[in-house]
C-alpha cells in the first residue's frame, strides 16, 4: 500500500471499509500550501493534502476554521467573493486550477457544488433540471429527458416526484429539495461533489436519507463533505480532514484515514476534539 504525506505530518494509507475506489489511493486533488484571505486577513493558512478519487473525505473542525473556504477554494467559487484572494497550488485532474488557462466554468461543472441550505430555483422540478442542461448546450428533447431520469435515479427521487415533475420545486419537502439540488449538480455529469453541511438544514429522518445516498454515490463520485456531525464523518467517510484555529487563522492539524483519525489521532487537538473534550 502507497503512503501520502500531509506536511510534517507522515500518515499510512490502511484498508478502507467503504471499498474498492480507496483501496488503491489515486489523487483526484493535490493541494500544496494553500492560504485564503478576505479582504487581507487571513483565514486559512499553509494547508497541503491529497483528495482521492472515489472517496469521501469529510472536513471537521469547529465553525470559523476554515474548512468552507477550503471547500469553495477548490473550484474556485472564491472568485466570486469580495476581496478573497487565494495562494499556493490546488491541482486538480493533472492540472493547476489556477493556470491562465483553466476555464472556470469547465471546473465549475466538474467540480459540482451543494450548498448547507437547499436552493432549488423556484420553477418546477423538470425545469430545475432541465435549465442547467440548456446552459450547457444540451437540447435533444430524449437526451435531456434521459439525464433528468438518470439524475433523480442516482438520489433516490424518481419514484417520488415522477408524477408531478411540473410541480414547483418549492412544493417539495426539506430533504427531498436538498436531493434535487444534488441531481441537479449530477446532471452536469461531475467527478467532485462539494458539500457544505448538507444535513445540517434537514431533521433527522431527511439527514438519514441524504446521508444515505451519499454513501451511494461514493465511488461512482469523489465527494468532499464539511460536516460538524463527527458520528456522521465517522460513518460515511474514507477520510477525515481535522481543521482549528491557530494563532486566528484556520489551519490543517491533521489528515488521514477516517478510523484511525477517531480512535488513534497523532495530534492532542485531534484527540480533544474528536473526545469531545474541545470545540
Amino acid at each position: 500500500m502507497s503512503n501520502g504525506l500531509v506536511k510534517g505530518n507522515a500518515y499510512t494509507l490502511g484498508s478502507i471499509e467503504q471499498g474498492e475506489p480507496c483501496c488503491d489511493p489515486i489523487p483526484h486533488f493535490s493541494i500544496n500550501n494553500l492560504a485564503v484571505s478576505y479582504h487581507n486577513e487571513m483565514v486559512l493558512s499553509n494547508v497541503s493534502l491529497e483528495v482521492y478519487k472515489g472517496c469521501i473525505t469529510a472536513l471537521i473542525g469547529p465553525s470559523g476554521c476554515g474548512k468552507s473556504s477550503f471547500l469553495t477554494a477548490l473550484n474556485r467559487l472564491s472568485d466570486m467573493v469580495p476581496g478573497a484572494e487565494v495562494s499556493g497550488d490546488i491541482v486538480f485532474e493533472g492540472e493547476n486550477i489556477f493556470d491562465a488557462s483553466i476555464d472556470v466554468r469547465a471546473l465549475r461543472t466538474k467540480v459540482g457544488m451543494i450548498f448547507q441550505k437547499p436552493n432549488p430555483f423556484p420553477l418546477s422540478i423538470r425545469k430545475n433540471l432541465e435549465l442547467p442542461l440548456k446552459e450547457h448546450g444540451v437540447r435533444n428533447k430524449s437526451e435531456i429527458e434521459s439525464k433528468i431520469f438518470d439524475a433523480l435515479q442516482s438520489v433516490g427521487l424518481w419514484d417520488e416526484v415522477k408524477d408531478r415533475l411540473q410541480s414547483s420545486a418549492l412544493s417539495l419537502s426539506g430533504g427531498q429539495q436538498q436531493r434535487l439540488c444534488i441531481a441537479r449538480a449530477l446532471i452536469l455529469e461531475p467527478s467532485v461533489l462539494l458539500m457544505d453541511e448538507p444535513c445540517s438544514a434537514l431533521d433527522p429522518i431527511s439527514s438519514g436519507i441524504v446521508e444515505e445516498m451519499i454513501q451511494r454515490l461514493a465511488g461512482r463520485y469523489t465527494i468532499i463533505i464539511v460536516t460538524h456531525n463527527l458520528a456522521q464523518a465517522r460513518r460515511i467517510a474514507n477520510y477525515a480532514a481535522f481543521f482549528w484555529m491557530t494563532e486566528r487563522v484556520g489551519k490543517l492539524i491533521e489528515f488521514g484515514q477516517c478510523r484511525p483519525l477517531f480512535e488513534s489521532p497523532q495530534h492532542s487537538l485531534t484527540a480533544a476534539y474528536v473526545s469531545g473534550e474541545m470545540g
